[in-house]
């Protein structure tokens, strides 16, 4: 038995029986029409890969990206903690030196106190005979003066004056004197001189009190 000649006739066209190209899903074949390649796949929201690389860090983040950097350099965090360290010994140091200068000019002016307050009967007799007029020249006006300039080198300050305004806190009103020569409520007279050192009165001035006549 014969075997059928393969060869087509030539009545025959070849491409009628080669099998129709697959056309594919439509959206490969929009693809395909369109000339584009594979696109990227897109994350959440429409996102794509680079959009979300491409997002700038929120400012939690970078803080936390910060705080791992200071982590992993510990020599820096120790520097700073030493120089806060520093700082505070420093502020204790000037509230110390401040502190001290004060505590020693209070000292100094209650040791001067004390001392005056034992020469105060001198300072009596002195004022005394000056009034009297024994104290105008001679070698004892001499030492009653460089007595007193010593102590008011040291800061002492007489209370009491004609004319001053009556102050309850310096002044101790003996009796009170009708007198046209200073205004009413001034001191008209002193009987005792006062002193003072800085703000510390050690002793108020025995005076008199102008009123009206």
């Amino acid at each position: 038995m014969s075997m059928p000649d393969p060869t087509p006739g030539p009545d025959e066209n070849p491409a009628e029986n080669a099998p129709e190209p697959s056309a594919g899903t439509p959206d490969e074949q929009r693809a395909q029409d369109s000339g584009a390649g594979p696109q990227e796949e897109a994350g959440p929201e429409g996102l794509t890969v680079d959009d979300i690389l491409s997002t700038p860090q929120s400012t939690d983040a970078g803080s936390a990206d910060a705080g791992a950097a200071a982590a992993e350099d510990p020599s820096a965090a120790l520097a700073e903690e030493r120089l806060e360290e520093l700082r505070r010994l420093q502020a204790e140091f000037v509230n110390f030196k401040h502190r001290t200068a004060r505590e020693k000019e209070q000292l100094r002016t209650f040791v001067t106190g004390d001392l005056l307050q034992t020469l105060l009967p001198v300072f009596d007799d002195i004022d005394a005979a000056r009034q009297a007029g024994d104290l105008t020249d001679g070698p004892f006006a001499a030492i009653a003066n460089k007595l007193e300039e010593i102590l008011v080198r040291q800061g002492l300050t007489r209370i009491g004056a004609v004319g001053e305004k009556f102050d309850p806190n310096v002044h101790e009103a003996v009796l009170q004197q009708p007198t046209s020569e200073v205004e009413p409520d001034q001191v008209s007279m002193v009987l005792r001189s006062g002193f003072r050192i800085g703000e510390r009165v050690v002793r108020p001035a025995q005076v008199a009190v102008a009123v009206a006549e």
